[in-house]
């Protein structure tokens, strides 16, 4: 019975955040560079695509700010800013507290 990395991928759910991220962000893919990283996504724009992988039970944030810094760390990867800041960041950011007015 053998099992192959790239089968297991297939079976992610769908759609990938990287995707919803990049739908976010109005543009056709991301670059990958560090030097090059230029886009930033708004925390609420975020907070819309943690909202939408929630709803669909993808998420296992108990609220919209757990489900929020979920949707962070894929930026983290994909060199995606929020509010101007480096993903982690703005991980930071939020564990102290700093933006907990716009979770609400």
């Amino acid at each position: 019975m053998p099992t192959s990395v790239s089968n297991e991928l297939t079976h992610m759910p769908k759609p990938w955040t990287s995707k919803l991220i990049i739908k976010a962000l109005g543009v056709k893919k991301c670059n990958g560079s560090l030097d090059a990283a230029t886009e930033s996504l708004p925390l609420e724009k975020a907070m819309e695509v943690a909202k939408e992988k929630a709803d669909l039970g993808h998420l296992t944030g108990a609220d919209l700010k757990a489900q929020t810094r979920e949707i962070i760390g894929t930026c983290v990867s994909m060199r995606v800013k929020i509010d101007g800041h480096w993903a982690n960041e703005a991980l930071e950011i939020i564990s102290n507290g700093e933006w907990d007015e716009r979770f609400n």
